[in-house]
């Protein structure tokens, strides 16, 4: 008798080892390791932003128009509620950043560079691989004009 219990046709066992071995072939890809990387640091890139528009665009911004704390003093006064709207204008600042500097580099530079490549690629020609070097060389030896051969003399 087998120890582990046959459930529904499956064995359990066998199909956590089969689970265990798809989790570990999608896990270790390489496209699932870039993508990690890949937000990682484009976390890293959002906290350089932030920082950017907090510590240096806002306050310069501030200067132009003076309140005591800057854009963070900012604010719509109703009654005895507060709305911080000058937050709110430092974050869509943020956001614009983000969206012009990942605009500028993901569309534009690897756009120019994706057709950079293409052109690149379309200029070289081809290489033919030894079966298409010999097909060319028989269609070449069949479009030729037949020369008739001298007649023989006996």
């Amino acid at each position: 008798m087998n120890s582990v219990p046959k459930m529904g046709g499956i064995y359990p066992a066998r199909k956590a080892i089969t689970l265990l071995d798809e989790f570990k072939t999608f896990a270790f890809k390489g496209n699932v390791i870039d993508m990690a990387v890949g937000v990682i640091i484009g976390a890293a890139f959002g906290k350089i932003i932030d920082s950017f528009v907090k510590h240096i665009m806002m306050p310069v911004i501030g200067l132009l128009l003076p309140t005591n704390q800057g854009y963070l003093g900012w604010k719509l006064v109703v009654g005895a509620k507060e709305v911080p709207y000058g937050l709110f204008i430092g974050e869509v600042m943020n956001f614009l950043i983000i969206a012009a500097v990942l605009f500028i580099f993901v569309v534009k530079f690897l756009g120019f560079l994706t057709t950079f490549r293409q052109k690149e690629a379309a200029a070289m020609p081809p290489t033919l691989t030894r079966e298409e070097q010999l097909l060319t060389e028989i269609r070449d030896l069949l479009g030729a004009p037949h020369k008739t051969p001298p007649p023989q003399v006996h």
